[in-house]
């Protein structure tokens, strides 16, 4: 081996990289695919992770391609400890990668601060220049067609220079402590092995406005009820603790001892409960992933985003969608999500109807 080539072949095998994981959980398991494929290629690299939320934290925690897991929450801790801890960060990587999607200039700061040579980024076809985009240094264009998944392994592509043959599923572990609460929840409601268990989560992301993404909880409830009276289905209510009152709402509605809500220590346990689902009706949520994550049959309700960004991957499932002529209508950008109609203000997801949603459920019953 030349001394050039020498050179190349330890900068490369010894990367220090930090992935930067400060926007959502669905964001942080989306980018699980790229990330196995990275370690992959630099088993003796060292990887670590910075999250913001606690659940994308849960998300890594178990994860066997990453060497740390850093959690700091810069929206509550404020610019001075912001920089103060950005500071302790800084020379300690040679790489960043900006998880796709994260395209506000804050998350592009952080990046920059910390002051990695190589910072991996995506270049955004909306408001990049204005997010300070152009402070990465290695960039792929966003591309409206193309999944998360496949953008966040195009992006490892070009910091690599290696074109891969291969896009994992995603990849959430759950321990054995989890999945021996999941035994007990089944035990304690008397959730029998036979049961046929339905799924819900009504939820979402309410930042930015993405609250208009949900389907109406009273929808979900004409939905369960359907399910309990004509197929005899358990319907498990998941999401998290700031969705405990939407969870609630539905079960009361659905009115039935065979509807459950899902109240957990964490994502990781609820996502072993998740497991014994057959099917999973969902919004366009964090929850949704999960699923995927667990090759679970997704029903997935879709109104204002566009799946192809983000519909489930590498798992069967059906997107209930009107297919307006105005939708997609939301694009990553860090402006709220709005609707430009003027008949009825977001009624891609306000006239999906239960039929719509039950009819897609009964087609993966009869596979059932």
């Amino acid at each position: 081996m030349s001394g050039i080539n020498a050179a190349y072949f330890f900068v490369f095998f010894n990367m220090k990289i930090l992935i930067i994981v400060l926007s959502g959980i669905g964001d942080a398991l989306m980018f699980t695919p790229a990330l196995k494929l990275l370690r992959n290629k630099i088993p003796d690299g060292r990887i670590d992770a910075l999250v913001m939320y606690q659940g994308a934290g849960d998300i890594y925690k178990n994860n066997p391609n990453l060497d740390n897991v850093y959690q700091f929450n810069f929206l509550k801790e404020g610019v001075i400890a912001s920089l103060k801890y950005i500071s302790q960060l800084r020379g300690k990587y040679d790489t960043t990668i900006n998880v796709y999607p994260s395209n506000r200039k804050e998350y592009n700061i952080i990046g920059f601060l910390i002051g990695a040579k190589n910072r991996a980024a995506v270049k955004y076809l909306r408001k990049d220049f204005s997010n300070l985009g152009f402070l990465n240094s290695i960039r792929i264009t966003e591309n409206d067609s193309v999944h998360n998944v496949e953008t966040n392994i195009k992006l490892i592509e070009k910091l690599l220079n290696k074109k891969f043959d291969e896009d994992p599923t995603l990849e959430l572990i759950v321990t054995e402590e989890d999945e021996i609460r999941a035994q007990k929840f089944f035990s304690e409601n008397n959730i029998l092995k036979d049961d046929l268990v339905i799924g819900f989560h009504p939820g979402c992301a309410t930042l930015k406005n993405h609250i208009k993404r949900r389907w109406e909880p009273e929808k979900f409830s004409e939905l369960g009820k359907k399910l309990i009276d004509h197929h005899h289905t358990k319907i498990l209510l998941f999401g998290g603790p700031d969705e405990d009152e939407l969870k609630k709402l539905v079960k009361v509605k659905i009115d039935s001892q065979d509807a459950f809500v899902i109240n957990t220590n964490g994502i990781l346990q609820s996502a072993a409960i998740m497991k014994r689902c057959s099917i999973f009706v969902t919004n366009d949520s964090s929850q949704m992933h999960i699923a995927a994550a667990q090759q679970l049959k997704v029903v997935a309700i879709i109104g204002p985003t566009n799946p192809n960004y983000i519909h489930p991957w590498k798992t069967e499932h059906k997107i209930v969608t009107l297919n307006l002529d105005c939708a997609p209508c939301f694009f990553y950008s860090p402006r709220s999500l709005i609707c430009s109609r003027d008949d009825v203000q977001f009624k891609c997801i306000k006239e999906l109807t239960v039929d719509m949603v039950y009819s897609a459920v009964k087609e993966f019953l009869t596979k059932t």
